[in-house]
């Protein structure tokens, strides 16, 4: 059973989706801006106040209560197990990508050479890893959080670094949109902290733009990588020239 909690946190995310405020809810029900925004704030709601809200913003009710009993805690990374198994197959990890970029089956098979049958295959292993939950007509939710990241230094990581990050960087990153930046500082140990935070903090606002950018027709959108690092580091053959 999932708790009025998870009910109110799906609708939120329902209406943040489709673009209604607190203030543009509360002229659809006839309620003030302050009254909705305490609903929401201390979870007090009746369900009759529920089905009023699906029925005027157009958000079906079942699937509300649906994602709300699916709900559960979402893992921000994935075990190493589960990370040796998809690097161990270059079409799992694939197909994992996609997963996480919200890919359907049908934009995998018009995309890359896998057959529905191998989509199938691929979904269900991934659905045996945890990474998602597999549902009728080939369709999937995502079992891990929107803040996810791949392991420091796991296998993904490392299977990027060996066969990725060359061919990232082999760009010219000169197309609208594009950039390449190495920009060097000496900072304290606070300083460095803070930009890390800020860091998550693009990641975060990067995952935000992804969602809403969901709702676009496929033609709209455009693949987009961001790679981050941040370190203490300095390149080794400038190191050869410090003095001793």
């Amino acid at each position: 059973m999932s708790s009025p909690e998870q009910v109110l946190d799906v609708l939120r995310a329902e209406l943040r989706a489709t673009g209604i405020t607190y203030k543009g809810l509360a002229e659809r029900i006839g309620v003030s801006e302050s009254s909705v925004k305490r609903m929401f704030g201390q979870k007090d709601m009746t369900l009759s106040r529920l089905a009023q809200i699906c029925q005027v913003t157009g958000i079906a009710l079942e699937d509300v209560l649906r994602r709300a009993a699916d709900a559960r805690p979402q893992a921000d990374t994935l075990t190493l197990p589960q990370e040796t198994s998809l690097v161990a197959n270059p079409r799992l990890l694939l197909m994992a990508i996609c997963c996480l970029g919200h890919w359907s089956v049908e934009q995998v098979i018009e995309t890359y050479r896998l057959s529905e049958p191998d989509c199938i295959t691929l979904l269900a292993e991934l659905d045996r890893l945890g990474l998602i939950k597999l549902k009728p007509l080939n369709r999937y939710s995502l079992r891990v959080s929107n803040a996810f990241r791949w392991l420091p230094d796991g296998p993904v990581q490392r299977f990027f670094r060996e066969h990725v990050v060359q061919d990232y960087f082999a760009g010219g990153f000169d197309r609208p949109g594009e950039a390449l930046m190495c920009l060097p500082a000496r900072l304290s140990g606070a300083s460095a902290q803070e930009l890390g935070q800020k860091i998550a903090q693009l990641a975060g606002e990067l995952a935000r733009l992804h969602r809403n950018d969901r709702r676009l027709p496929a033609q709209e959108r455009e693949g987009y990588t961001l790679l981050l690092g941040f370190r203490s580091w300095e390149f080794a053959a400038f190191t050869a020239l410090r003095r001793g």
